[in-house]
């Protein structure tokens, strides 16, 4: 990209916070909290289809990201899960069909939800470099994601991480590294991280002095929203 658009902007300076809508009134009401970007999440996109995670098809996910970007005049970065390599046109048509949604930016992840596994290393730098070059012809933020510690995989996601970046990835996120030491190792990688706020972890602010650019919430905003739903009913009764 020659020059940084709004969203790429929020990531050259400080840290901000990016909560993660589920549908269409969050993300509004979120945007009108002045909240300057907002994210999807797959996790709860699933739990408003009644689906559990990682289950949305491509067309669903795109119909979803239209219909955010249809409500809200801030940055919408698409949780993408691994850009359905699987479907017609790969990840590539997957990029496309997000930038025609609206799409700000995407995440790409490197968990394969169908065998269960890391993507080979190989294989995973090859979809980040192609996931790369369509987004950046269309002014998409890419986040590479390595899901090893969030499924406890077992494998440092340092090294992967560094690969996607070299990739041309903007954004580095490995969810569930909590600790202060992996924290800074990935920020030590020099690009943008995001850091999910789940679990027991640093505060905003001590985030913000280790070097994390943005921070977002995942699924918690949906559990939250459809507890207090069932708590709200169950007072009834």
């Amino acid at each position: 990209m020659t020059s940084l658009t709004p969203f790429a902007e929020l990531h050259a300076s400080d840290l901000f916070v990016m909560p993660n809508a589920f549908d269409a009134g969050s993300a509004k009401r979120l945007a009108e909290a002045g909240y300057p970007a907002i994210a999807t999440t797959s996790h709860g996109h699933a739990a408003t289809l009644g689906k559990p995670d990682l289950e949305v098809t491509r067309d669903e996910l795109v119909a979803h990201v239209a219909l955010l970007t249809s409500v809200v005049d801030v940055p919408v970065n698409v949780d993408s899960a691994d850009c359905f390599p699987r479907e017609e046109g790969g990840v590539a048509r997957t990029v496309e069909l997000l930038a025609e949604a609206g799409a700000s930016g995407l995440s790409i992840e490197d968990y394969d939800p169908v065998t269960q596994a890391i993507v080979s290393w190989d294989e995973a730098v090859a979809r980040v470099a192609t996931v790369v070059e369509v987004a950046h012809a269309h002014g998409i933020v890419v986040t590479a994601r390595c899901e090893s510690v969030l499924y406890g995989l077992g494998e440092d996601p340092i090294e992967r991480l560094a690969a996607y970046r070299d990739a041309g990835a903007e954004v580095l996120f490995a969810p569930l590294v909590n600790d202060e030491a992996g924290i800074a190792a990935i920020v030590a990688l020099g690009a943008p991280v995001n850091f999910l706020a789940a679990g027991d972890h640093p505060s905003v602010a001590r985030l913000r002095e280790l070097g994390v650019r943005r921070v977002s919430t995942g699924g918690a905003l949906t559990t939250a929203a459809y507890d207090a739903a069932v708590a709200y009913a169950q007072a009834l009764t």
